[in-house]
């Protein structure tokens, strides 16, 4: 497991927090506090400041962030560091890192140069009113940060280094985040297409959405982290298996009906059978349609098609979320083709997103992401992909010539869906002559 070191500085009653840049491939978008990973030239290194319990290659971690990041050096600066705490990356994380936490007391408070190709911004901020943004669901942070937060807010709190670290029994419950207030994101192991392994189950204003756990023992995991929690339907967001595996027990046992769009309900149907929801109430959704309310503020439906036909995808109505399922991947890449797959409409679904704007997409595999830069970045890989399938068209190359000399870095068990891919770009460009 890495280290790394983040800075909390303070002045009175005043901390500084940063907002990461939209486009960063980690933790796009994320209210944070400077800071990052030790290096191995860490090591060896002096600090001038001596904290008790803490390595020392952390602290020169520390200082050498600062420099690079807000431009402050602690060294030869008056200022009193104490270690505030430490988070661990929780266990279903492969990457693992352990977090400390400093407080960096300032005599006066300072105008940062901030490091612009990673932070979009910085703000000195009360921690009460950073986390009051975070409740009105207008911030995206991680669980630590949202922690330290509110334990920043209390004056009672321990004087020795704060805990926070992610709580849950992974004997027992299924790990939940709540990046943006509101939206809990529940976190099952699922049969879905490596690289990812889960699909994320949300819970929003009584509304869970695509529980889809692997196995009865995962399915046992969820019931277990759902039982504090008040359910009130079963939102699927499309008919792929990996959204709604399990979800027929699930919704007889919490005693709920499910909503989706008509051709979710009419194509599980015909692939699994009419009576595949056991004469559950299904509730048939479309564009435009509310879904929930989260936060005093209305939830609704749109239709996103081309990795599906029938996929919908929530999105608050301030723009705070949206949810967009399958149409990009936080891990791995979306898949178009099939019956239901339509290289048109999924070019269309990126740029209606693109258009909509909200604050933070979430995807079904991965973490939450600030901002449309990832769809942006999608569509421009998708614009670059279809180029080329064009261009090795006019050379009279066949669809496994494409993808023998396109796809050279994925492994050849995903080559069918690749091949699907390739396909539905052929389809699209010959539609368009």
């Amino acid at each position: 497991m890495r280290k790394a070191a983040s800075a909390v500085f303070c002045y009175q009653d005043l901390i500084y927090i940063i907002e990461r840049q939209d486009y960063l491939t980690s933790f796009p978008g994320y209210t944070a506090f400077p800071g990052g990973k030790v290096d191995k030239s860490d090591e060896g290194k002096l600090f001038l400041h001596d904290v008790p319990n803490v390595p020392k290659e952390v602290l020169v971690a520390l200082g050498r962030e600062m420099r690079e990041e807000v431009q402050f050096e602690i060294e030869t600066s008056q200022v009193k560091v104490s270690h505030l705490g430490n988070a661990l990356t929780p266990k279903f994380n492969p990457y693992r890192f352990d977090t400390y936490f400093f407080k960096i007391e300032l005599k006066e408070k300072v105008d940062f140069k901030l490091d612009t190709q990673e932070f979009k911004k910085g703000e000195w901020i009360t921690p009460k009113a950073a986390l009051e943004r975070y409740e009105k669901g207008h911030m995206l942070a991680v669980p630590p940060t949202v922690l330290l937060l509110r334990k920043l807010m209390d004056e009672s709190s321990s004087k020795k280094p704060f805990d926070l670290n992610l709580k849950y029994d992974d004997e027992q419950e299924i790990p939940m985040i709540e990046s943006v207030c509101g939206v809990k994101q529940f976190l099952p192991l699922s049969n879905t297409l490596p690289p990812a392994n889960r699909t994320n189950c949300f819970l929003i204003g009584g509304v869970l959405i695509d529980p889809s756990p692997k196995d009865d023992e995962e399915y046992k995991k969820l019931l277990s982290s759902l039982k504090n929690h008040q359910v009130e339907s079963i939102f699927l967001t499309h008919h792929h298996p990996d959204h709604h595996e399990n979800s027929v027990q699930l919704a007889k046992e919490l005693g709920v009906s499910f909503q989706m769009s008509s051709y979710t309900k009419e194509t599980i149907l015909k692939k699994w059978g009419p009576s595949y929801f056991e004469e559950l109430p299904v509730k048939v959704l479309k564009e435009g349609d509310i879904l929930t309310d989260c936060l005093g503020h209305k939830v609704g439906i749109y239709s996103v098609p081309g990795h599906d036909e029938g996929q919908l995808a929530p999105m608050r109505e301030d723009g705070a979320w949206m949810i967009v399922s399958d149409l990009i991947q936080g891990v791995g890449t979306v898949v178009i083709g099939g019956e239901e797959g339509d290289m048109i409409k999924y070019f269309a679904s990126l740029e209606k997103v693109i258009k909509l704007n909200p604050k933070v997409i979430y995807p079904s595999h991965g973490i939450g992401l600030g901002g449309v830069s990832f769809i942006e970045k999608t569509l421009k890989h998708r614009q670059m992909r279809e180029g080329q399938v064009k261009e090795m068209l006019q050379e009279g190359k066949s669809p496994q010539e494409m993808l023998t000399e396109i796809y050279t870095d994925i492994h050849p068990k995903l080559y069918p869906y690749a091949l699907m891919n390739i396909h539905s770009h052929i389809k699209k460009i010959n539609s368009e002559k």
